[in-house]
């Protein structure tokens, strides 16, 4: 039994009628959530970046070369606003991780690109990422996971079209 089990069980005697099969998987999720950030957040520092910042990184990396995006579509990829973004590019830039190419043919606009630290970096940092995630999920079988992630997708399709 755990702490969500004894959630559950003084739910029922004070309450037997209220269906507490979502809250049980709600407070296992959320607990989930936590240890996962942790974990995740730990390999992050080890490289001295920021949850944000690697999605950053790993966005321009993702795109393929030469690893250079606007920064409308980092925005589009990480859902933020143009500030947030803006101040994750300032801190990057400032890291030598990336940097701002201005276009010759429009002087408004601009891309943003991996600097060969930053590609070096986000490589190992990606590598060590995803060992991390692979731990973390040993838990479960291979059935499983796939079980999960399907379950998962359905579920998030509810709220995107």
């Amino acid at each position: 039994m755990d702490i969500i089990d004894q959630i559950i069980s003084q739910w029922a005697a004070e309450k037997p009628d209220l269906n507490t099969l979502p809250m049980s998987i709600f407070g296992r999720l959320l607990r989930l959530t936590k240890h996962l950030e942790q974990e995740i957040s730990s390999i992050h520092k080890q490289y001295d970046l920021k949850l944000g910042e690697f999605d950053v990184l790993a966005t321009l990396l993702r795109s393929g070369a030469p690893y250079q995006l606007t920064p409308s579509a980092l925005i589009d990829t990480a859902m933020l606003t143009s500030g947030a973004m803006t101040n994750r590019l300032d801190k990057l830039e400032q890291k030598n991780l990336v940097t701002r190419i201005h276009s010759h043919t429009d002087r408004r606009s601009i891309s943003v690109q991996l600097t060969d630290q930053g590609y070096q970096l986000i490589s190992q940092a990606l590598t060590d990422h995803v060992r991390a995630q692979e731990e973390l999920i040993s838990a479960l079988t291979p059935a499983e996971q796939q079980e999960l992630t399907a379950l998962l997708k359905s579920w998030l399709s509810s709220f995107t079209p």
